[in-house]
């Protein structure tokens, strides 16, 4: 496929009319900004997902959530989504999941050790470390890497978690720079949208944690190791997909390294950026370019919200 072209998008009023063309036979879908807004469903997302089902797309969701991908579908059950429509589900969390549980398979991985500082959440549920055999340590001179899966606690070996503010945790990455210690990011996302406002996530400390000097392993978006774990599953070619998603520099910057045509959704975390001020607003394409020329993310299309 060619190289997305810097200087040219398509604006679309919606996807139905992309659909029809049978243009794309598989459809990755962001779903934070996308689908929902953590809270409830977008206007007329669930229908149109019926309805690019009924026009014979295999849709999969791809997600920086640090979450296993059956919780990801838990999630959208309750908010009323249709998981059957869906071939499957790629997160981030998941790839982390799974690389951890086969370690010995890869160098990087197997190097890691066993203990490990671990970033959690609170309020939006811990992340269980279950047959992963790892132990996790709250003395950064115990461990041997950072897994970071929220930005709201500190994992204890107990189980339990201390909560601790965004600072705080900075200061234990201060600690783990200072020994060279690696760190494993679950979720790749700096924010993500909740409900009207924008919530911290794990990307932002493993993007302090580089400027420390840290190593940092990033497992999902814009990385293409996620692109191409959802193209295997789909079993089809990049050229055969498109990329749905609110991110420039995660979702539209991904698709473009990984060689996938892309729709950018402007609604979602990129909606001040762009004086946006109502769901299905219009963004102005020449706000649109800049802010994707700053990204360096080129989309193919643009529409203001995922409906028909």
């Amino acid at each position: 496929m060619a190289a997305p072209n810097s200087n040219s998008f398509q604006n679309l009023n919606g996807i139905g009319s992309l659909a029809q063309t049978h243009q794309f036979k598989t459809w990755l879908l962001d779903q934070f900004g996308v689908l929902h807004d953590g809270k409830q469903p977008y206007p007329g997302a669930i229908s149109t997902l019926k309805q690019l089902a009924n026009h014979g797309a295999k849709m999969l969701i791809i997600s920086n959530s640090s979450r296993r991908a059956s919780t990801t579908f838990d999630k959208l059950n309750s908010l009323g989504f249709d998981t059957s429509l869906f071939l499957g589900a790629i997160t981030s969390g998941e790839l982390t999941h799974q690389s951890l549980l086969k370690r010995q398979h890869n160098e990087w991985f197997a190097s890691l050790g066993t203990s490990c500082i671990h970033f959690t959440w609170a309020d939006r549920g811990a992340i269980s470390l279950q047959g992963l055999d790892l132990q996790v340590v709250d003395n950064v001179q115990d461990a041997h890497f950072i897994l970071a899966h929220g930005t709201e606690a500190l994992g204890l070996p107990s189980g339990a978690s201390l909560r601790m503010e965004l600072e705080d945790l900075y200061k234990i990455l201060e600690l783990c720079a200072s020994r060279k210690l690696p760190m494993l990011v679950a979720n790749p996302d700096f924010v993500t949208v909740e409900a009207t406002s924008l919530r911290v996530m794990p990307g932002t400390l493993a993007a302090k944690y580089e400027k420390l000097g840290g190593e940092v392993k990033w497992m999902g978006k814009p990385d293409k190791i996620i692109y191409e774990a959802a193209i295997d599953m789909a079993g089809v070619e990049a050229s055969d997909c498109i990329a749905v998603g609110d991110s420039l520099h995660h979702d539209i910057k991904g698709a473009n390294t990984a060689g996938i045509q892309s729709a950018f959704i402007t609604c979602g975390i990129h909606a001040n950026d762009l004086d946006l001020g109502s769901f299905g607003e219009v963004a102005n394409p020449s706000s649109v370019q800049d802010l994707a020329s700053r990204y360096d993310a080129y989309p193919t299309y643009v529409l203001p919200s995922f409906m028909w």
